[in-house]
């Protein structure tokens, strides 16, 4: 037999027997304000099951007294049947029962009680998640899992900041399962050790621990660790021993290790360094899959609160103060509350600007319209989805409502600048695990048609409000000077990503971190150069 064919053909039978689809994340249920309505959805199935049940139990109780009612009359009739039969009213009561009767039961006992449940569930399966939807919420916790370093059993015993349901050890091999989909054998180890852990402690389970032990040995021989894959082998073996694929693996884990035990003994000691050491390199650098973005540390540090740069000279030249925007007649005798957030790049929090009931009327306008939220492709200036951005979002212009056209001019009156050449207001939605990963709102030099479309020039400054407080993560942060920014609800965030000169203020590089618990809703305003000419004049000077 050649041993070395064993681990690519277990390989390729997990991958076609036991793999998901791989997609997008989140491409239809990650905002909260649609995941509401599924609530509403499962609460009437439930209502409409248990309306089965009444009516298979008012079934079966007919059912269960006709049963009883003819106990008692064939026990006395069967003691003396010539007797019994001899009364004609007995006679004709027999003859109407087995003609007449038993027919009804019949009828009774075929008859169908589902019918007002399954239509209501057929109904309703339109507005289900699909498979997608169910990989988008997997990749969500495990994103949190990693952002805000969590342990597999912080999530799934519920233990976050708000106390949820605990996760079986079904769910956490499913977990495990969309891991093991994406070549993610990190995480396919973390969720296989907590489903196996959950099955150690008794936990019934549909999923049975020879299956996770596959998944589990196989996934931590892809990380190089071939003596813990073969002791989870040998532990599956224990249960079945005649798993075919797991005997074969026995062998090819025995004769790779005898190998590199032979190896190893024949090293000088020169050679045994090095290997130790590069066994700690290995073992240091075993952990989450290759990354995209480059600075995927420091935006999930500041996530988390950590890493923020703000020394405390700076922090003494950052104030509080009411603001009139330079004895604008509207703010005089009622100035906005001004907050200094950063001073490099400079970001302003503004408190107060939309009350709750303007919040609540942004909410119903923007929630039949909510879509997957889009970026302006760089290359072509056409607006299209990304998976680094994963909110739902919705863009409502001044017309539609008066709260809208109110909201837009305070914008104008508070920051000086042109709403007109402005984007409309944008109003997103961010589910659990919803978040826009680093990025510029100003098209850079490389990127000259980012927004050709709109004929207003590049985006000038930058206007947030939220709409929401969030009980945790949420943050904004900017990754390159280290700054986070923490929802307040109705409160607004401004910043220019222009110099004066019209270049792009690279420090303005922003993240909308993954929520951990909650719903944020935010909107944005982003004003563009034409019309600015005269409220923000240029310089040449870079700085300014």
């Amino acid at each position: 037999m050649n041993i070395s064919l064993l681990i690519p053909l277990f390989s390729s039978f997990i991958a076609s027997s036991l793999s998901c689809t791989t997609f997008d994340p989140c491409v239809s249920l990650c905002s909260l304000g649609q995941m509401t309505d599924l609530l509403y959805t499962e609460k009437d199935l439930v209502t409409s099951l248990k309306d089965y049940i009444r009516a298979e139990e008012d079934k079966l109780e007919q059912v269960k007294k006709w049963a009883e009612k003819l106990d008692v009359l064939s026990a006395t009739a069967t003691q003396d049947p010539e007797g019994f039969l001899g009364h004609p009213v007995n006679a004709f009561k027999l003859m109407k029962r087995l003609n007449t009767e038993w027919g009804e039961l019949e009828s009774l006992v075929l008859k169908d009680m589902s019918d007002g449940f399954i239509s209501n569930l057929t109904i309703q399966r339109q507005y289900f998640p699909n498979d997608d939807d169910q990989t988008g919420a997997a990749k969500a916790l495990m994103r949190l899992q990693d952002t805000y370093r969590l342990d597999t059993h912080t999530i799934s015993s519920g233990e976050l900041p708000v106390r949820a349901s605990p996760m079986t050890a079904e769910d956490c091999f499913e977990l495990g399962k969309i891991a093991y989909s994406d070549a993610d054998y990190y995480h396919t180890e973390l969720w296989m050790e907590q489903a196996l852990k959950q099955l150690d402690r008794g936990e019934e389970s549909t999923v049975d621990m020879v299956t996770i032990l596959d998944y589990l040995s196989y996934s931590i021989y892809q990380q190089g660790e071939l003596e813990r894959a073969l002791d989870y082998t040998k532990r599956l073996l224990k249960l079945d021993s005649a798993h075919q694929r797991a005997n074969g693996n026995l062998k090819y884990f025995e004769y790779q290790l005898a190998k590199q035990n032979k190896v190893e003994a024949e090293e000088g000691q020169k050679e045994k360094e090095k290997r130790e050491r590069e066994k700690r390199e290995a073992s240091d650098k075993k952990g989450r899959p290759a990354d995209y973005l480059p600075e995927r540390r420091k935006y999930e540090q500041l996530c988390r609160g950590e890493g923020i740069k703000m020394t405390p000279r700076r922090q003494s030249r950052m104030f509080c103060r009411y603001s009139d925007n330079n004895h604008h007649p509207l703010y005089v005798l009622g100035p906005v509350k001004q907050e200094d957030e950063w001073d490099r790049p400079r970001i302003i929090r503004y408190h107060d600007i939309l009350s709750n009931s303007e919040i609540e009327k942004v909410k119903e306008l923007a929630k039949p319209r909510l879509r997957r939220a889009t970026i302006s492709n760089p290359i072509t200036g056409v607006l299209e989805t990304a998976h680094y951005r994963i909110s739902k979002s919705a863009w409502l212009t001044a017309y539609e409502d008066p709260v809208v056209d109110k909201i837009n001019q305070r914008i104008e009156d508070i920051t000086g600048l042109n709403v007109k050449t402005a984007e409309e207001l944008q109003v997103a939605n961010y589910g659990v695990g919803g978040q826009y990963e680093p990025h510029f709102d100003f098209g850079r030099k490389d990127e000259p048609d980012a927004f050709k479309e709109l004929g207003t020039g590049n985006r000038i400054a930058t206007w947030l409000i939220y709409m929401s407080d969030v009980p945790s993560g949420g943050a904004t942060v900017f990754t390159d000077v280290g700054a986070a920014v923490w929802p307040k609800k109705g409160s607004a965030v401004f910043w220019y990503n222009l110099f004066a000169s019209g270049e792009g203020d690279y420090s303005t590089r922003h993240a909308a971190c993954p929520v951990l618990v909650g719903n944020k809703w935010v909107s944005n305003k982003w004003m563009h150069e034409r019309g600015q000419e005269f409220r923000r004049r240029c310089t040449l000077n870079e700085s300014e």
